[in-house]
């Protein structure tokens, strides 16, 4: 049996090859004003989350699901996600996009749990409201900055309703929302990172594959 416990993945860029926000963006059409707003923004990082999601407003979430539907899934990431089940490590997704998305992409992997924002949908339409899984609007690990998604507290969270040591936890993701699971696992993973992100990181991967070298 594994001495890890548990895998904690992100989303976008790791366990998927694209940003889906950004294709759904291009798809839809707003893609000039998503990376406007993200470019001019000074606001604290969750606050963004909250602008970007008002530019979804008016659209079909059933559209934004056919077009997830549709990212290529990373090289590997199917068969480590079986191969860790098989091992009887559980995994978990947490991600700064939301809910629906997330729910979708676990149903289709196999994940135990997923972890996002909450879009609010009313008859299948996006009101553009958001409600950010973030709710007391604390500080990541080790960071100045407050997300609308807390990896680090969702991963601390986990293992205590699971009793499982956040000491026996593998963290895996490439962005800056990433560093706090990152560091606070007992197995940080930067995967196809920037060197912000490596910098913190006990392990430098482009190979999902790597993962099951600690299993």
């Amino acid at each position: 049996m594994s001495n890890y416990k548990l895998v904690m993945f992100d989303m976008d860029g790791t366990l998927l090859r694209d940003k889906g926000i950004f294709v759904i963006a291009e798809k839809k059409g707003f893609l000039d004003d998503l990376i406007r707003l993200l470019r001019n923004s000074s606001q604290e990082y969750y606050k963004r989350s909250i602008e970007v999601a008002k530019l979804s407003k008016g659209y079909s979430c059933y559209d934004y699901l056919e077009i997830f539907r549709n990212l290529p899934l990373q090289k590997n990431a199917k068969k480590v996600i079986k191969e860790l089940r098989k091992k009887g490590v559980i995994t978990a997704i947490a991600t700064d996009s939301y809910q629906f998305l997330v729910d979708d992409l676990k149903n289709r992997l196999g994940t135990d749990y997923a972890f996002g924002n909450n879009l609010i949908i009313n008859d299948g339409i996006i009101t553009g409201e958001l409600e950010i899984q973030n709710k007391v609007l604390k500080k990541d690990f080790n960071s100045s900055k407050i997300y609308s998604i807390c990896k680090s507290c969702v991963l601390e969270q986990l293992c205590k309703e699971l009793r499982i040591s956040v000491k026996k936890t593998i963290a895996v993701g490439d962005g800056i929302v990433d560093k706090g699971m990152i560091q606070k696992a007992g197995i940080g993973i930067a995967f196809n990172a920037s060197d912000e992100v490596k910098e913190i990181a006990k392990v430098v991967t482009n190979d999902l594959m790597k993962i099951l070298d600690y299993i």
